[in-house]
């Protein structure tokens, strides 16, 4: 067990509005670390002081010194923004636990610039991801809902189209209905499919803003497709992402990543828990994460629970089902082995049986 511990945070010659803005109204910020990170914060007038297990008084002094920064950007840091930093601390590693962190503590440098601002990504698991989608020419990024699999690469993309390292983006998905039969659908070939591509064009427009996305568009210097629009094409000089690949049939991701062309990237995103394929069809995502599992110019990132930076409700509902499918996958182990010492048991019973009568 951790022991607890007392530490003193001071900011000296804060002025009262930063302090406001910092603390929250009623002080609602404290309250808000204090729950999230099961320690108690007390202040007097520039002092704040911390009490805990050390991992959390630590990462609870890290966010008041980034309080302290944001309160002299804005002066007023939302509920939002304060989830952010939270979920971003409990992503950190306090200290390099193995050689891969030791090899990354240079990820604070990590960060993404487009033409509506910067993007930091928050938490060791992000930095990594963008910090190897810049320097490989195929990644994966693999994981839950809500944990910036997407945004990342998608920005990742649009800093380097701005830097004129890529010629062109191709954002790519299968056109799977998510568990609804749609029927048909009215319209041209682009009005049907833009439903499945509508979370790319989100971050697209956030990014650049809507104007310049149609003018790319327009020019083809970014592309939407679908992925059975890939067959035969060798893309050059581009950044292709592959978004909801769990949804891809072994045929279809083999030809996806057999289209990379000179002076091109790919990254591919997916969670391989939210398969939408027929029942029985094999997901071309966990497949090839095995296949490819020794290649080692391949970097693959994992996302988990404790990464999700939507709005905190969804990284309980992303633990929940993963406590619920673990129970299931016990509870059918154990169903199996009673039944498997059931029949084990009529065996030798009979066994027994068959040897008294002789």
């Amino acid at each position: 067990m951790t022991a607890a511990i007392r530490r003193t945070v001071t900011f000296p010659g804060v002025s009262l509005d930063r302090l406001q803005s910092m603390l929250g109204a009623y002080n609602g910020h404290l309250k808000q670390i204090e729950q999230r990170l099961d320690v108690t914060i007390s202040h007097r007038a520039d002092a704040f002081f911390i009490n805990g297990e050390i991992d959390a008084v630590e990462r609870a002094e890290g966010l008041l010194h980034r309080l302290h920064e944001e309160s002299e950007i804005s002066n007023q840091i939302t509920a939002d923004t304060l989830h952010l930093m939270i979920q971003g601390s409990q992503t950190e590693p306090a200290f390099p636990k193995d050689v891969e962190d030791a090899e990354h503590s240079d990820l604070d440098e990590v960060w993404l610039q487009t033409r509506k601002g910067r993007i930091n990504p928050r938490g060791a698991n992000q930095k990594r991801y963008v910090q190897r989608i810049l320097n490989s020419d195929i990644s994966f990024g693999i994981g839950p809902a809500g944990t910036g699999k997407t945004y990342l690469a998608v920005a990742a993309a649009v800093d380097m189209l701005e830097r004129n390292e890529i010629q062109r983006i191709l954002l790519v998905r299968p056109a799977v209905e998510a568990g609804e039969k749609l029927g048909f659908l009215p319209g041209d070939l682009s009005q049907k499919i833009d439903p499945y591509l509508r979370p790319l064009y989100d971050a697209l427009y956030e990014m650049l803003g809507f104007e310049k996305v149609a003018k790319l568009i327009e020019r083809q210097v970014i592309e939407v497709a679908p992925l059975a629009y890939m067959r035969g094409r060798t893309l050059n000089h581009s950044f292709v992402i592959l978004d909801e690949a769990q949804n891809t049939t072994p045929e279809q991701m083999k030809m996806f990543l057999t289209r990379l062309g000179f002076g091109s990237r790919a990254v591919i995103t997916g969670d391989v828990t939210q398969v939408d394929l027929p029942r029985g069809q094999q997901s071309g995502l966990a497949h090839c994460l095995r296949v490819l599992e020794k290649v080692t110019e391949i970097h693959i990132t994992r996302f988990h629970s404790r990464d999700v930076v939507r709005h905190q409700l969804v990284q309980k509902i992303v633990e929940a089902y993963e406590g619920w499918d673990s129970d299931q996958q016990r509870l059918s182990a154990e169903a199996r082995a009673e039944r498997k010492a059931y029949q084990d048991a009529l065996v030798a019973d009979n066994d027994t049986k068959a040897d008294a009568q002789n």
